[in-house]
């Protein structure tokens, strides 16, 4: 578990930061949400942070986001799985086939011209990163909430 730390003024918008609150707004979700089952077939709050993300997931009702979103953070804290390790652990195989990898080779060609941009690359990336990581925790917020609604202790710690 990540020690949340105190910010400075200056570290605000720092990444690490983002990251931070976010993983403390699932584990708070994860923490208040003892019975995930019950967020099955509510849809998400279309006047709430969460309608955005409606658009992009197949199954639109909370229990997906909730399961979205600690994916999310099990990302965060882990590192980030391919596809075809994500298909396995879903299907519960235990046996990983090693010959499987995530990485691409890129040309030499191509490799030099990214360094050229790879400040610009960082700072872009690093900007869309924040942007999501707030707006995911936003949601993440927003769904222990609605889920205290939905069991009656939405006046409870708010």
């Amino acid at each position: 578990m990540m020690m949340q730390l105190l910010e400075t003024p200056n570290q605000k918008n720092s990444l690490f930061n983002a990251m931070n609150r976010f993983i403390g707004a699932v584990n708070n979700m994860d923490q208040t949400v003892m019975v995930p089952s019950l967020l099955r077939d509510v849809p998400l709050d279309e006047e709430s942070e969460m309608s955005a993300m409606k658009s992009d997931m197949d199954d639109s009702d909370m229990y997906s986001y909730y399961q979205l979103l600690k994916s999310i953070r099990r990302d965060i804290e882990w590192g980030v799985r391919c596809a075809g390790e994500r298909r396995m652990e879903s299907m519960k195989i235990t046996r990983m086939d090693s010959s499987a990898s995530c990485s691409s080779s890129i040309s030499s060609e191509e490799d030099e011209e990214e360094d050229e941009d790879l400040e610009k690359q960082f700072q872009f990336h690093l900007t869309g990163l924040q942007g999501v990581l707030s707006k995911l925790t936003l949601q993440a917020n927003s769904l222990t909430k609605r889920y205290k609604q939905e069991i009656g202790i939405g006046g409870w710690g708010q």
